[in-house]
Order: C-alpha cells, then sequence, then structure tokens
C-alpha cells in the first residue's frame, strides 16, 4: 500500500466545518475557505469503506495544477495551496498530513448550475441520445455510434442538488433559473476551458470525452470554483485505449465501479469493503493520471509535483 490515507481532516483543523462532502471538507477561515481534500470515495452515492490512499492529493495537485495553467484564460478562487501557511490552525505536527491536500480559496457565491461540455458522446449523453437523437435539448446528426468525437462539443448544463443527482436541464431552462446574460457567458466560459482542456491532455495521449465546471461569483465577477480537470469531474480516455461501441475503461476509480458491479450488492445498503487489491488499482488509476498530466509538464505552470 503507499502512504497512510487519510479519512478526515476533522480533528486536525482548529476552524468550524461548514460542509463535509462525500469526498471534500470546508472549513470557515473568516474571509477566505479551507478545502481539505480527503482520500474518501465514493460510488452510486456511497462513501466507501476503506479512503483510497493518495487519492485526495492527486485530485488536489491536478486542481491546483489546472488552476495555474488556465488562470489566464478565467480567473479561479484559488489563494495558496501550502499547508505550511495555515498557521496556528493546524498543530505543526499535522501539517505534513494535510501537505498537497488544502486549498485556502475566496468565498464566491455558488451558480446552482454544474456546467458540463461533451467533445465525445458517450455516458449519460449516449444514453440521451438514444431515447431521442438529441442531447439536454440539442439535436445531434443521425447515425452516431457509441464514443464518436462530435463534430464540435456541447454545453449541457445540469440543475445542481444538493441531495440526489443533479438534473440534465437545457440552456434555455438555464437560462432561466440564472439570467440570459450569465448563463451565455457560463456557456462560452465552459466551452473555452474545454477546448484548452483537450488540447492540451491530446498532446499528452490522453482523450478528454466529457468534464464538468462549477462557477461562482465574487463581486459580479465570474470565478472557477471547486475542481479543474480531475478524475473525479472529467472523463480521461487512454488514448491506445479509444474504439467505438464499448465501455471504454476510464483512468478513474473503475477498479472501484466493476468489482461492485460484480458483486451481489444491491446498492440500496452498506456497500461491501473495498479488497486492499482494488484500493491499490485505484490508487495506481489516479496516480497514472497525475504523472501523464502534470508530472510530465512539470516545467509549464508552478506547482508541488507529488513524491514517488
Amino acid at each position: 500500500m503507499p502512504t497512510e490515507a487519510l479519512s478526515t481532516a476533522e480533528g486536525l483543523i482548529k476552524a468550524p466545518l461548514i460542509h463535509k462532502g462525500k469526498v471534500r471538507e470546508l472549513y470557515d477561515l473568516g474571509e477566505h475557505l479551507l478545502i481539505v481534500v480527503t482520500d474518501r470515495i465514493s460510488a452510486f452515492d456511497y462513501v466507501l469503506d476503506p479512503p483510497v490512499p493518495e487519492k485526495g492529493r492527486v485530485l488536489n495537485e491536478l486542481s491546483s495544477f489546472w488552476f495555474g495553467l488556465t488562470a489566464e484564460l478565467q480567473p479561479n478562487h484559488v489563494v495558496h495551496t501550502d499547508a505550511n501557511k495555515l498557521g496556528d490552525i493546524v498543530a505543526d505536527a499535522d501539517k505534513p498530513k494535510l501537505e498537497g491536500r488544502v486549498m485556502v480559496s475566496r468565498k464566491a457565491k455558488r451558480v446552482d448550475i454544474e456546467c458540463v461540455v461533451r467533445g465525445y458522446i458517450t455516458g449519460g449523453g449516449w444514453r440521451q441520445y438514444q431515447t431521442s437523437g438529441e442531447v439536454n435539448g440539442i439535436k445531434l446528426p443521425e447515425g452516431l455510434r457509441k464514443n464518436s468525437k462530435l463534430e464540435q462539443p456541447i454545453f449541457t448544463p445540469a440543475g445542481k442538488n444538493d441531495v440526489g443527482h443533479d438534473e440534465d436541464i437545457p440552456f434555455e431552462e438555464m437560462a432561466r433559473r440564472v439570467g440570459r446574460e450569465l448563463a451565455e457567458q457560463l456557456r462560452d466560459r465552459s466551452l473555452a476551458l474545454y477546448e484548452f482542456g483537450r488540447d492540451f491532455c491530446d498532446k499528452n495521449g490522453i482523450i478528454l470525452a466529457d468534464c464538468k465546471f462549477e462557477f461562482g461569483l465574487i463581486d459580479d465577477q465570474i470565478i472557477l470554483i471547486d475542481e479543474l480537470f480531475t478524475p473525479d469531474s472529467s472523463r480521461f480516455w487512454a488514448k491506445e485505449n479509444y474504439k467505438l461501441d464499448v465501455e471504454i475503461d476510464s483512468m478513474d476509480k473503475e477498479p472501484v465501479r466493476s468489482y461492485l458491479a460484480n458483486t451481489d450488492w444491491d446498492k440500496n445498503s452498506p456497500p461491501p469493503r473495498l479488497p486492499d487489491e482494488v484500493v491499490q488499482a485505484t490508487t495506481d488509476r489516479y496516480q497514472d493520471i497525475y504523472r501523464r498530466l502534470a508530472q510530465s509538464n512539470v516545467g509549464v505552470t508552478v506547482f508541488k509535483p507529488l513524491n514517488g
């Protein structure tokens, strides 16, 4: 096994915990937020046991890498990612446990829309297309095959729900909810970010099939928040694995999904404990995408690479 996993930062941080998600914990620092990315892993709306070592560091360091890389294209919420700058809210002895896992961020008013961009027809988009020939109300050409590359990327927003799954909505519904001017800006910025990420990934042997972004507002300025181009928010395919008409093994927590799919778990009761080999395979997946994107481009932007 790699280094010891971090299941929670509670007890390490002397600041109010204001939100505990499936993976991230948010602490109130007054003017700023402290985001801690744990090694917890979820599937089918359940947090699984045990956590996956290094997963949280990969997610946070990848986001940090991409936020730095895209800052001129789209302002974001990052203040710093240095655990040693947290002062006395974390004991010195505990700071190494949080190194690579923290992001101090500006507070923003979240726009309650998931901004999803699809460059390939797969996943939920494929299921919509099979039924109606459309994705989120966008009519697509007939005869597309599963995993086909779209002629142009499409923006397919979802209404955010804090409980349960997000809701796919047409652009017109998004405009009704947040206002047309803001909706158009978010659409255009999302498409620009996707195209940037797609081209960068392509140079590194990876296909960025689809991804999602979250935005917030600070004094009416649109700010990119949460995470960016990670295996938890994006669908990455290794170019060598790309095929039509199949379920492509994505570069994320696929070992966990595959394991659960081959058990008799009913998805309505506590899930089975993950075997060590599944946990190790998942750690390896996250480390692989990190190495291929961030460590192989260490000179592109300023960030601290993972050890090992």
